[in-house]
């Protein structure tokens, strides 16, 4: 019997039913997760998924790559790490899309955000879920750094990419820790207060700050605005039509 078969399914002619044969069983969004933020060896996706036992990431790798959704970087080196085929690129959308709820859930139910582990690399998922293309007001890059992790929210065309790394000449340069950052998003504290007492900071046009906070949903729309929303380090105040 192959291991597809020994699997329990929900047997139901939907194709949400046929989605969750495969890819509902426990971790294995969590290690779509980990490879939608870049490919990944064993022994990275062991660490930034604590809890998982070694024989059970290895079953799951191996049905992924089995139905199609992961394949080895290289296939003559198991230990060169895995990446998500084009087919599993799909799973990017509802992925966000759960991350969305998440995080909608999170601040609807005050759960405490502070319970659980952190992974700073998990801010750029985040991030990407949090921006709207409906809320675009200029076409600029915004580099973050959220403790050792770096990526960027770009627009261009009025399209948005987020990806990790740095971006290439941000208009804002913001700084922060892991733990503030999933505050914000979780809506458990205010990005103005955050910039106040310093556990965010920003380089840039000030003038910036209320489109950047607009696209992640963090605050009201700029057009509204007749003013700065708060000052940033390193650039003097610029005039409303930057």
């Amino acid at each position: 019997m192959t291991e597809q078969r020994e699997r329990r399914s929900y047997d139901q002619q939907c194709g949400l039913a046929f989605a969750l044969d495969v890819i509902g069983e426990r971790w294995t969004l969590l290690i779509v997760r980990e490879l939608l933020l870049r490919p990944r060896r064993y022994r990275e996706l062991r660490d930034v998924l604590p809890g998982i036992g070694t024989n059970l990431l290895a079953e799951r790798l191996n049905y992924l790559i089995e139905v199609g959704i992961i394949e080895p970087v290289d296939a003559n080196r198991r230990t060169a790490g895995y990446a998500l085929t084009k087919f599993g690129e799909q799973l990017r959308e509802p992925v966000l899309a759960m991350a969305r709820f998440g995080l909608a859930l999170l601040a609807e139910r005050r759960v405490d955000p502070r319970a659980g582990v952190r992974r700073a690399s998990w801010a750029v998922l985040a991030a990407e879920a949090m921006v709207h293309p409906d809320r675009v007001r200029a076409d600029e890059t915004y580099q973050f750094k959220v403790d050792d992790e770096q990526f960027h929210v770009t627009v261009d065309t009025g399209k948005v990419r987020t990806r990790s790394g740095p971006g290439i000449q941000p208009i804002l340069t913001i700084e922060t820790d892991t733990q503030t950052f999933f505050d914000l998003g979780s809506g458990t504290t205010d990005p103005v207060e955050a910039l106040l007492s310093g556990s965010v900071t920003v380089i840039g046009p000030p003038a910036a700050v209320p489109r950047c906070l607009f696209l992640l949903g963090l605050g009201a729309d700029p057009g509204l605005r007749a003013k700065p929303l708060v000052s940033c380090a390193g650039k003097s105040p610029t005039k409303s039509g930057e």
